[in-house]
């Protein structure tokens, strides 16, 4: 049957169709939907899991690959710097059963905090990936990824991009999926424990490996080359859709597609080479192709002239897109290509959407009790990943610093240290699980001076609402025990937590300054329900013979429901939620709502 999917839809197909026993990931855009989608589908016999971090998932997936089951683990490009302590390990150890990583790059970056390559990664790790173009490729390349690592003994990268990942498409797909039967866990220490002779053994075993997997891709059949001429242009992943959309059917100019860029295909592309004098080189991220094919023509001597992001042909940086594809290819192909694009020159221009947190976002809320509390005071606010980061606009303006994740609660720790300021950490309560418990055992260990501020909000915000260890439900479907933050927190050492309220601002900014004058590690669990899945059908209401127009309400919280008409302010009922924040910043009480009630 056909199904009309995302992305990462046909990317969880492809997986159920290989017969896939376990799944786990940490969400991450782009490449959440994956499991959210498997987890709509018939999964009996499939173990499904959130897990609380990338690092976690793909020691869960290793075991059950150690076993000859087929595992699936999936995350974005950042994920994989978590994942990378047990993927490097992995490598020299191998697999029994497939074993794929999906790592999905993001080039813009559009919700990321780097532009990083995965294709270097499989490099640095020596291990192969298969890089899609289209959500069809994505399904069958899954598919193949399973056969190469169970062939090889390998775990195996597939790097779909943001718009490979968000793209919609015709699957043709089984009628039914059903989990790979296998052998379970043969006990061998000399196969399956870590040493260093194990190592220094396998890292000769996967180099040599390694070239027969290139000459092996070298013939697969997403590895294309077209057309003919001394001109080429090589590409790869969506940017091959760009190219092809550009030029069409045009046999005047080589067009050379790598699919697999580690082990990188040298026969093919020394073939496909032939008689060219001039190459192209289009691809997002990294310049890893052009370095490839420049080390190709240093071996064979070639004389070819080869341009790309090196010199500058094609910027470094961002996605590509026809337009920009259209735009690079005519000037290197010294003639202007034709297409017909939608006339957008009549369209008004789109108002200015600048990320903001929602309507009564119960972190906006937070953010504001502190600044109150600390106002006069030299304080220094340590951001991390998630939601809560846009609590950096104006006019809050507090988030001083924004890493990675988890690094809020131990940069704290180092400002704590080496200066004089108040120092805060925000973190959001599914990060506090991924990746801030053990800053928060560095902060006790080592006597740290900070407060700490839990945003929980009990869901993974950001990424798709998706379930975590402390709202008590999991992906299997299963009702679980609620882990408890601040139980978590006492447990680790940390003298005083306290919750509250977030949206009574009094409570909330007593609770600060009493913090504020403790010695040690402290911790605030602002907790308040995510706005986006649980709407409330109160709504504020401005009372004009009241309202004086100072906009205070305005001017402080920046909240997008407070907007001005005709000059006056005036609440914008499509988008408030009651939450009464304003109401409690109000000078002359002119804003009602929940808070009075």
């Amino acid at each position: 049957m056909k199904e009309y999917v995302l992305g990462n839809g046909a990317i969880a197909l492809g997986a159920l169709s290989s017969g896939v026993n376990l799944v786990a990931g940490y969400p991450g855009t782009p490449s959440s939907e994956i499991i959210e989608t498997i987890s709509k589908y018939p999964h009996d016999g499939i173990h499904l899991e959130w897990s609380v971090n990338e690092k976690a998932a793909l020691e869960v997936a290793a075991a059950a690959a150690y076993s000859g089951a087929r595992a699936l683990v999936t995350m974005k490009q950042v994920g994989l710097n978590v994942a990378s302590d047990p993927l490097m390990s992995l490598a020299y150890v191998g697999v029994k059963g497939g074993l794929v990583i999906v790592s999905a790059d993001d080039p813009g970056p559009i919700s990321s905090q780097t532009e990083q390559d995965t294709r270097r990664f499989a490099d640095f790790c020596r291990i192969p990936v298969f890089d899609p173009s289209t959500p069809e490729e994505a399904y069958a390349m899954v598919k193949d990824a399973f056969e190469y690592s169970e062939k090889y003994n390998t775990p195996v990268l597939l790097r779909p991009t943001t718009r490979v990942c968000h793209a919609y498409a015709s699957i043709e797909v089984p009628d039914s999926y059903s989990p790979k039967e296998y052998e379970g866990f043969v006990k061998d220490s000399h196969k399956w424990v870590i040493f260093p002779r194990l190592s220094y053994m396998n890292h000769g075993m996967i180099e040599e490996r390694n070239v027969k997997i290139g000459q092996e891709l070298s013939k697969y059949r997403f590895n294309i080359a077209t057309g003919s001429g001394t001109k080429a242009i090589v590409t790869s992943g969506v940017s091959y859709a760009y190219v092809k959309e550009c030029i069409g059917d045009r046999q005047d100019v080589r067009l050379i597609r790598v699919a697999t860029a580690f082990p990188f295909p040298d026969d093919f592309m020394t073939d496909a080479l032939d008689k060219v004098s001039d190459v192209l080189c289009i691809e997002e991220l990294s310049p890893y192709i052009e370095e490839q094919i420049l080390k190709i023509a240093g071996r064979n001597k070639l004389d070819i002239n080869v341009y790309g992001k090196l010199d500058g042909t094609v910027p470094h940086n961002g996605e590509m897109s026809t337009e920009l594809v259209s735009e690079i290819l005519g000037r290197y192909l010294n003639t202007e290509l034709k297409k017909e694009y939608i006339d957008t020159s009549d369209m008004p221009t789109l108002p200015l959407r600048p990320p903001v947190l929602c309507a009564g976002c119960p972190h906006r809320a937070s953010f504001y009790a502190v600044k109150k509390a600390m106002a006069g005071r030299k304080a220094y606010y340590c951001g991390d990943i998630g939601c809560y980061t846009l609590g950096n606009a104006m006019p809050l303006d507090m988030v001083d610093t924004c890493l990675c994740m988890g690094a809020g609660i131990t940069m704290a720790q180092g400002f704590a240290h080496t200066d004089d300021a108040v120092c805060f950490a925000f973190v959001g309560d599914s990060t506090f699980f991924a990746s801030g418990m053990t800053g928060v055992v560095n902060a006790v260990y080592n006597e740290a001076d900070m407060i700490l501020c839990v945003l929980d909000n009990s869901t993974t915000a950001m990424t798709g609402h998706q379930p975590h260890p402390g709202t008590g439900r999991n992906m299997m479907g299963n009702i679980v025990d609620k882990v408890d933050i601040a139980g978590v927190l006492k447990g680790i050492g940390v003298k005083s937590v306290v919750t509250v309220d977030p949206l009574d601002l009094k409570q909330s900014t007593d609770a600060v300054k009493e913090a504020a004058g403790l010695k040690g590690v402290k911790a605030i669990i602002f907790k308040s329900p995510c706005i986006a899945i649980t709407k409330p059908k109160d709504k504020c209401s401005i009372d004009t013979d009241k309202c004086i127009n100072c906009k205070k309400c305005i001017r402080e919280i920046g909240c997008p429901a407070l907007i001005t008409t005709d000059g006056h302010v005036t609440i914008d009922v499509n988008l408030c939620t009651g939450c009464g924040l304003c109401s409690q910043i109000c000078p002359v009480s002119a804003i009602g709502g929940k808070s009075d009630e």
